[in-house]
C-alpha cells in the first residue's frame, strides 16, 4: 500500500553487452574494479600499527577478521565466471560494510571503504535482477547510518561526515533503492540532517556539501511520488500517529535549545539521535514501516521538515518581534527542503489525504507565522513554497490561500510603520507572480469575493496595486514599477481570455422576488461553467446586498434589517434564525450594536441568541479557544444579566459539540465565567494583585456536577488566558487580521464545510464584473503614471539632453519659464487626486527645494504640453459622444476616485479629490440630459452618501447639496417623466444634519426659489410639490432664509398663479408655517394670511370647471370641498397666535373664507364640519387661552373673543335656511347656544368682559328673531313636546332671561300656545 511499483524489466551493465566477448570482458573489468577497491582498503589499513602488526609468519590464522574477509573477497572475484547480477551481492559488499561498521577502524579506513561502496553503487552493478538485492540494499542502509570510526583529527571526521552523505545519496539514486523500507528511507534523511546539524560547527565546505545531499535525497525521494498509486480513501494510513515524533529530538533538548554538536566519539553511531524503532511502534505503524518505500516515509519526512519552523514556537522567539535573536538559517534550510518536496511531489500530493492534511494545516500554519518575517529571504521563500501550492493543490487550500493574503501580502504591502521597504517589495513581487497566473483573479474573484464567508480579496488585491502604482510625493521606485506590472498582468489576462475565448453570453441582472435563506445557496454543478457562474453572481449580489444592510443597520437596526426584508434576504416575517444568521455572516456590522441585541432580554432576541449560538462549529476545541471565536464577534454587553443570557447560550452550544471532561453545561457555564473573571483579572492594568494559578484552582472547586476538574486541565486554561487576552471588546475596524492560533482552529474547521473552491479555465465568465470593480482605480493609476511630475521625468531621461527645444534644438532659458513657476515654499502634502495634478502642473514636493534646474524646467514644459495634448478636459466636455458602457465606467471612476465619505473629517487633500470628481460627475451628467436614465442612479447614490455621511458642514457637501439643486433646475424642463424622481431626490436636503442645514439654509433656499421660479410649471405631481413646500416650510423660523422662503412662496400663491390642486394643501401649510413664524416683522405673517385668505377665488375657479367635467364632478367637488376644509382648519390655527394682530387678521381672513363662498359648492356636510372642527375649537381655545394665560403673554384677548363670537353669529345666521332642514341642526344649535353662554361667564384679566356682556345679548336676539321670522324657533304642539323650543329657551334665559319677552312679546306667546315654556318643561 502506498509504495512504488517495481520495474522488473531494468537491464543490468552487463546484460547489455551485445557477445560473450563482450560479456567476458566486462566481468573482468567489474573484478577489477573490486580488486582495487579492496587493495585500496588494505593499503590504508596497514599504514596503521594496529592493523600491519598482525601480519606474523604469513599465518593467516592470526589476522584480523576484517582483513580476512577483505583477503578471501580478493581470492573470489577472478573466480567468478557468471554473470555479476547473477552473483550474490552481500558477497562483494559485506567486506566494505564490516569495515564502515568496526568501531576499531580509524576515519582514514572507514573513509575508504565508504568510497568503494560508493562506487559499487554508482557504477549501477545492483540492480532488480541482481541476487540478494534486497538484503545487500538493507546492509548497506544499515551500515553506513550505524559508521564507526574513531576520531583521529577534525578534517579526516569531515572526510568521512562527506563520504557518509555521499553513499546515502547514491543508495536512493540506485534503480535498486525502490527496495528499500520507509523506516530504511526514514533512516536516510534523518542520518543526512544529523550531519548537516553537527556540520554547523564544521567547515563550509561540509556545510554545503551536507545541505545540498539533504536536498538531494528530498528530490530523489519525493520525486517518485507521482509514481505511487492513489491512496484509496478506504485506507487513511490509520496505523501511523498523527504527531510522528520522527526528527522531534533531532534540534530540540528538553529546555528548548539547540543541542551542543560534539564529534562524534568511538561507539556512538551517526543515526543515535532518535530511535527510529521506538517512534515507528509508538505511532503503531511498524508493518506500514517495513514496507517498500512509498507516501508512509514521505509522511514522516514531511512532517518532519514541517516541524523544522517549529524552532521559533519552542524557543519563545518570534521572527517579527526578535529579528536579531533569531537565525534565519534552519526556517530558511526547512523552507528550501519543503519547497522542493512540494515542487516534485505536484498534484500528487492530494491523491494521499495525510501528505495533504500536512500541507493543509501544519505546514500552511507555519508559513502564516513565516510570512510576517523580518527576513526578505525567508519571506520570499514562503511566498514561493505559496506560488507552488497554489499552482498544484489551489482547490484543497481555499481559507488558506484566503488567509495568507488576508493576513500576510495585504498587511505587508500596506502598512506603513513596522514593515521594511524590503519586505514590502518581496510582498509586491510575489503579488505580481500570482497576477501572471492567468486564472488567479478569477479564482480570487469567485471562491472570495462572491462568497459571504469570505473577505473581498480580488478586490482588497486590486485596490492594493492601483494605490501602490501612485508615485505620492515621491519619485518613482521599483516598487510603483512592480504594481504597474501587476495591473498590465492583470488587464493582460482579461484581454487575452476576451481575444481567445468564443463570446460569452450577455448576463442578466440578479433579482430576489421572493425570500430565499441567503446562506443555504448552493452550487448544482462545480463542472459546468453556466451552473457555477450563475452561482458566483448570485452569492455576490447576496454579499452586496448584505453589506449595504450592514451599513443601514449600524445607523439604524430597525432600518437595516427592514432593508433586507425588503431586498428578500430576510422574510416579511423575521424568523431568529435568518437574523442569526445575517449577524453571523455579515461582515461590517457595529459589533456594538449586534452585542446589545443578543444580550436583550426580549423573546425574539433570546431565540436569536440561540440560533447565533448554533451557528458555531466548538467540536474538539478547548473551552477557551471556544470562547475566544464567541466573543470576537460581538461586544459582550456589560451588563450582568445579558454576559448572563449569552455565556448560557455559548455553553449549551459547547457542551453539545465538545464536552469532553465536563458532565453538564452548567460546568461550562460557571467555567466560561470564571475564564471572564480570569481575563479580566490579569488584562486589567487597574487590578493589583493578581489571581493566581492556586487561586484559579481554588476558585473552580465542585463545579464540575459537584466533583473537581482535572488539575492539569485548569492550569491549561489558566496559561492560555494568562498569555492570550480574550478581546470582550473586539476592534469595529480591524485593518489587518492577525492569524491567533484560535483563529487557526476556526479556519481548520471550516475548511470542512466550506463551498468547492471553483477553478476557472480561460473563458471570461466573470470578466466584466472584474473590470467594473477595478477599472476606476486601474485606469486613474495607469494614467498618473503616464503624467509624471516633471522631477521624475527628469530622473528617468539620464543622460539624454532634455534642455534642448523639441521644436527648434536649441538650449532652453531657464528665465524663460521661470514665470510660470511658483513661489518655492513649502507646499501643503497633496495625496489626493487634486494633489496629483497640482504636482503634475507645479512641481509641488514635500520639502522645501532650491530652484529647479534647466533640464527640470524642460522637463515641465514636455510634460505641460503632452498633458495639453491629451486633451484630458474633452473626456468632461465631450462625454455626450461617449458610448453608453464607457460613459457608465467614466462616472464609476468618479466616484470611486473620490472615496467613501467619512463621518469625521478627512484630510484636506482627501477632500479637494472628493469635491474634484463631484464636479466632473455633475458635469457630465448635466452634458449628458438625454441619458440621464443612465447615469442618474449612481449619481443619486453618491450624493447621498455624501449627504448622509457628513455632519459638519464642509466643501464637499455643499457641492453636493448644490450640484443636486444644479441637476433639478437643468433637467426639470426637458425631463418631465423624470420630474418626480428629481425632485424626490431633493429629499435628501431634508436629512441634512442640523448643523450642516443650518449653516446652508439661505443658499439652499435661493436656490429652490430659482428652481420654483423658472420651473413651476413643470412640476406636476403631489410628490414634487410635496418636497418643495417641504424645503420652503423649513425656512419658515429660519432668520437668513425665511425671507427668500416666502418670496418663492408668494410667487407661487400669489393670486393663485401657480397654485393647483396638486399644490394647494401643500402650500395652505407652508403658508400657515410663515403665518405663525416669529421670524421677521408681523406684516410678513400677515400677508402669508392674506395668501391663505386670497385662495379662495382658486377654489371657486376649479368649483366652476367641476361642474363643466361632467361625470367627474362630483369628485372634483368633493376633493375642492376637503381643500376648503384644510383652508379654514389652517386659519383656525393661527387664530389663536399669540401676537394680538396675527390673531385677529386670522380671524378676520377665516370670515372672508367662511362667508365668500359663492363660487365653491360646498355640502351643509361641509358646513357642519367647519363649525365642529373650526368654530367652536376656535372660541373654546380662546376661551381657555384668556382664563388660563398671563395678559402679557396674549394682550386684548377680549378684542379677539369678540371677533369670534361675531364670527360665529355671522357664519351660523348665513347658514341658517341651508342648515334648519338638517336633522342635526338642533345639535348644531345647542353648540352655539352653548359656546355663547359660555363667552357670557368668561372671565378675561379676572373679570366679566363688558364688551361681551354688551355684544352678546344683542347678537343673541338678532339670531333669534331671524329665527323666528324664518318659521324656525317657533313652539309646537306636538306629543312629548318641542325640544328646540325648551331647550332653546332653556340656554337662553341663562344667557339673558328678558329675550324671550322681546322676541316673543306675551300676546304672540300666548296665540302660538296658551302656555308658558315654563309649563311644558318636565
Amino acid at each position: 500500500m502506498g509504495h512504488l511499483r517495481l520495474y522488473s524489466g531494468i537491464n543490468s551493465i552487463d546484460e547489455e553487452v551485445a557477445d560473450d566477448y563482450q560479456g567476458i570482458s566486462k566481468r573482468s573489468a567489474l573484478a577489477c574494479m573490486i580488486n582495487s577497491e579492496v587493495g585500496a582498503v588494505l593499503a590504508v589499513m596497514r599504514r596503521n600499527v594496529r592493523w600491519g602488526g598482525r601480519y606474523v609468519g604469513g599465518d593467516e590464522h592470526f589476522e584480523h577478521s576484517l582483513i580476512q574477509s577483505l583477503k578471501t573477497l580478493r581470492k573470489q572475484v577472478f573466480s567468478l565466471e557468471q554473470q555479476w547480477h547473477t552473483v550474490n551481492s552481500t558477497l562483494y559488499l559485506q567486506p566494505f560494510l564490516d569495515v564502515i561498521r568496526s568501531d576499531e577502524t580509524g576515519a582514514p579506513i572507514t573513509g575508504v571503504a565508504l568510497s568503494s561502496v560508493n562506487k559499487i553503487l554508482t557504477l549501477d552493478i545492483l540492480n532488480l535482477n541482481t541476487v540478494n538485492v534486497e538484503n545487500a540494499m538493507h546492509l548497506v542502509v544499515d551500515a553506513v547510518t550505524s559508521c564507526r570510526f574513531e576520531v583521529t583529527d577534525p578534517a579526516s571526521e569531515e572526510v568521512v561526515l562527506m563520504k557518509i552523505l555521499q553513499v546515502l545519496l547514491a543508495c536512493m539514486k540506485t534503480k535498486a533503492s525502490v527496495l528499500l523500507t520507509n523506516q530504511q528511507v526514514c533512516t536516510i534523511v534523518n542520518t543526512c540532517f544529523r550531519v548537516v546539524h553537527q556540520a554547523g560547527t564544521k567547515s563550509e565546505l561540509l556545510q554545503r556539501i551536507s545541505r545540498h545531499t539533504m536536498h538531494e535525497l528530498v528530490r530523489c525521494i519525493f520525486s517518485h511520488l507521482p509514481d505511487i498509486e492513489e491512496q484509496p480513501l478506504a485506507k487513511k494510513m490509520d496505523g501511523l500517529n498523527k504527531d510522528p515524533a520522527f526528527g522531534a529530538k533531532q534540534v530540540e533538548s528538553r529546555d528548548g535549545s539547540i543541542e551542543d554538536d560534539a564529534p562524534l566519539p568511538v561507539g556512538s553511531p551517526v543515526t543515535n539521535l532518535v530511535d527510529e524503532k521506538a517512534a515507528a511502534e509508538a505511532a503503531n505503524g511498524m508493518q506500514l514501516m517495513t514496507e517498500p518505500y512509498g507516501v508512509p516515509c514521505m509522511v514522516e519526512i514531511f512532517h518532519f521538515l514541517c516541524s523544522l519552523l517549529n524552532i521559533v514556537e519552542h524557543i519563545g522567539m518570534s521572527p517579527v518581534t526578535n529579528p536579531i535573536a533569531f537565525d534565519e538559517d534552519v526556517p530558511l534550510f526547512a523552507l528550501g527542503l519543503i519547497n522542493s518536496a512540494v515542487e516534485l511531489g505536484g498534484p500528487s500530493i492530494q491523491k494521499h489525504p495525510r501528505l495533504l492534511a500536512l500541507v493543509q494545516d501544519e505546514l500552511f500554519h507555519n508559513l502564516m507565522q513565516f510570512g510576517l518575517s523580518m527576513s526578505p529571504l525567508i519571506l520570499s521563500m514562503v511566498c514561493s513554497i505559496v506560488l507552488n501550492l497554489y499552482h498544484h493543490l489551489r482547490s484543497e487550500l481555499k481559507l488558506q490561500l484566503e488567509a495568507f493574503f488576508s493576513c500576510v501580502i495585504l498587511r505587508l504591502a500596506k502598512t506603513k510603520h513596522g514593515v521594511s521597504y524590503q519586505q514590502q517589495e518581496v510582498a509586491m513581487e510575489a503579488l505580481v507572480d500570482f497576477c501572471r497566473q492567468r486564472t488567479f483573479m478569477p479564482e480570487m474573484y469567485a471562491n472570495f469575493d462572491c462568497d459571504i464567508t469570505c473577505s473581498n480579496v480580488f478586490e482588497d488585491l486590486a485596490n492594493l496595486l492601483s494605490r501602490s502604482a501612485f508615485p505620492v510625493n515621491c519619485p518613482l521606485s521599483a516598487m510603483h514599477i512592480l504594481a504597474l506590472d501587476g495591473l498590465i498582468a492583470v488587464i493582460q489576462g482579461m484581454a487575452d481570455r476576451l481575444t481567445d475565448a468564443c463570446p460569452v453570453s450577455e448576463q442578466t441582472p440578479v433579482e430576489f422576488h421572493e425570500y430565499t435563506p441567503f446562506w443555504t445557496v448552493k452550487c448544482e454543478d462545480y463542472s459546468d461553467p453556466d451552473t457555477w457562474v450563475k452561482f458566483v453572481r448570485r452569492r455576490k449580489y447576496i454579499k452586496r446586498r448584505l453589506m449595504i444592510g450592514a451599513d443601514h443597520f449600524n445607523r439604524d437596526p430597525k432600518k437595516g434589517l427592514e432593508f433586507l426584508q425588503g431586498t428578500h434576504l430576510l422574510p416579511e416575517k423575521l424568523d431568529p434564525q435568518s437574523v442569526a444568521c445575517f449577524f453571523r455572516y455579515t461582515s461590517g456590522l457595529d459589533k456594538n450594536l449586534v452585542g446589545d441585541f443578543l444580550g436583550n432580554h426580549d423573546e425574539f432576541c433570546i431565540q436569536v441568541l440561540h440560533e447565533f449560538a448554533w451557528t458555531f462549529d466548538f467540536k474538539d476545541m478547548n473551552l477557551d479557544t471556544a470562547l475566544r471565536l464567541f466573543l470576537e464577534t460581538f461586544r459582550l454587553p456589560g451588563e450582568s444579566q445579558k454576559i448572563q443570557r449569552v455565556l448560557e447560550a455559548f455553553s449549551e452550544r459547547y457542551f453539545e459539540q465538545s464536552p469532553q471532561i465536563l458532565v453538564n453545561k452548567d460546568a461550562a457555564l460557571l467555567l466560561s465565567y470564571s475564564l471572564i473573571l480570569l481575563n479580566t483579572d490579569q488584562h486589567n492594568v487597574q487590578v493589583k494583585k493578581k489571581m493566581t494559578e492556586e487561586d484559579f484552582i481554588r476558585n473552580n472547586r465542585h463545579i464540575n456536577g459537584g466533583s473537581d476538574l482535572p488539575r492539569e486541565f485548569l492550569s491549561e486554561l489558566y496559561h492560555s488566558i494568562c498569555k492570550n487576552e480574550i478581546r470582550t471588546i473586539p476592534d469595529q475596524v480591524v485593518s489587518f487580521p492577525e492569524m491567533t492560533p484560535s483563529h487557526w482552529i476556526d479556519l481548520m474547521c471550516k475548511s470542512v464545510k466550506t463551498s468547492q473552491y471553483i477553478v476557472c479555465d480561460t473563458r471570461p465568465f466573470l470578466d466584466h464584473d472584474m473590470f467594473a470593480i477595478m477599472s476606476g482605480p486601474t485606469i486613474a493609476a495607469i494614467s498618473v503614471l503616464g503624467l509624471l511630475p516633471a522631477r521624475v521625468a527628469s530622473d528617468a531621461a539620464d543622460d539624454s539632453d532634455v534642455s534642448t527645444d523639441s521644436v527648434h534644438g536649441k538650449p532652453v532659458p531657464s528665465s524663460q519659464y521661470s514665470s510660470h513657476l511658483p513661489p518655492m515654499g513649502t507646499p501643503r502634502r497633496s495625496s489626493g487626486l487634486m494633489g496629483r495634478f497640482s504636482q503634475l502642473l507645479s512641481l509641488d514636493t514635500e520639502e522645501p527645494r532650491s530652484q529647479p534646474t534647466e533640464q527640470q524646467l524642460a522637463a515641465h514644459q514636455r510634460t505641460l504640453q503632452t498633458i495639453q495634448k491629451c486633451h484630458v478636459d474633452s473626456i468632461f466636455t465631450e462625454s455626450k459622444f461617449l458610448q453608453a458602457d464607457s460613459l457608465l465606467q467614466l462616472a464609476r471612476a468618479l466616484v470611486w476616485a473620490a472615496g467613501r465619505p467619512q463621518k469625521v473629517s478627512s484630510s484636506p487633500d482627501d477632500e479637494d479629490t472628493a469635491v474634484f470628481c463631484l464636479e466632473l460627475l455633475i458635469a457630465i451628467t448635466l452634458n449628458n440630459r438625454d441619458r440621464i436614465v443612465l447615469l442618474w442612479q449612481g449619481v443619486y447614490e453618491h450624493i447621498a452618501n455624501i449627504v448622509q455621511s457628513t455632519v459638519m458642514p464642509c466643501a464637499l457637501v455643499e457641492k453636493a447639496v448644490f450640484g443636486l439643486l444644479r441637476i433639478c433646475q437643468r433637467l426639470l424642463p426637458y425631463k418631465e417623466n423624470l420630474a418626480d424622481e428629481l425632485l424626490r431626490s431633493l429629499q435628501l436636503v431634508l436629512k441634512l444634519d442640523a448643523r450642516v442645514a443650518d449653516a446652508y439654509c439661505e443658499n439652499i433656499t435661493q436656490e429652490v426659489t430659482r428652481l420654483v421660479k423658472a420651473n413651476a410649471s413643470h412640476i406636476k405631481s403631489q410628490m414634487g410639490w410635496r418636497t418643495i413646500m417641504s424645503l420652503l416650510s423649513i425656512t419658515a423660523r429660519h432668520p437668513e432664509a425665511s425671507e427668500v422662503g416666502f418670496e418663492a412662496l408668494v410667487f407661487i400663491m400669489s393670486e393663485g398663479a401657480h397654485l393647483s390642486p396638486a399644490n394647494y394643501i401643500l402650500c395652505l401649510e407652508a403658508a400657515r408655517q410663515f403665518a405663525e413664524s416669529r421670524v421677521g416683522l408681523t406684516d410678513r405673517s400677515v400677508h402669508a394670511l392674506d395668501l391663505m385668505a386670497e385662495s379662495i377665488a382658486c377654489l371657486a375657479r376649479w368649483s366652476h370647471e367641476a361642474k363643466e367635467a361632467g361625470e367627474r364632478s362630483e369628485k372634483i367637488s368633493e376633493g375642492i370641498r376637503e381643500m376648503w376644509l384644510r383652508l379654514v382648519q389652517g386659519l383656525r390655527k393661527v387664530c389663536v397666535d399669540q401676537r394680538d394682530e396675527v390673531r385677529n387678521h386670522a380671524l378676520s381672513s377665516l370670515q372672508r373664507c367662511m362667508l365668500g363662498v359663492e363660487g365653491v359648492c360646498l355640502s351643509p356636510h361641509s358646513w357642519l364640519q367647519s363649525f365642529d372642527l373650526v368654530i367652536f375649537v376656535i372660541i373654546d381655545d380662546l376661551l381657555e387661552i384668556a382664563q388660563g394665560n398671563s395678559p402679557k403673554d396674549y394682550r386684548n384677548m377680549e378684542g379677539t373673543l369678540v371677533l369670534a363670537v361675531k364670527l360665529l353669529s355671522k357664519v351660523f345666521l348665513q347658514l341658517l335656511q341651508e342648515l334648519a332642514p338638517l336633522s342635526s341642526f338642533c345639535k348644531l344649535w345647542l353648540g352655539v347656544l352653548s359656546r355663547v353662554e359660555k363667552c357670557m361667564k368668561a372671565k378675561v384679566r379676572g373679570k366679566k368682559s363688558e364688551k361681551l356682556l354688551e355684544l352678546i345679548p344683542e347678537l343673541l336676539k338678532n339670531t333669534l328673531l331671524v329665527m323666528k321670522d324664518k318659521g324656525i324657533l317657533v313652539r309646537r304642539s306636538t306629543i312629548g313636546g318641542d325640544s328646540l323650543w325648551e331647550l332653546t329657551w332653556l340656554h337662553v334665559n341663562n344667557i339673558s332671561p328678558s329675550l324671550q319677552s322681546e322676541v316673543f312679546p306675551g300676546h304672540e306667546l300666548e296665540q302660538d300656545s296658551g302656555s308658558s315654556p315654563a309649563e311644558a318643561l318636565p
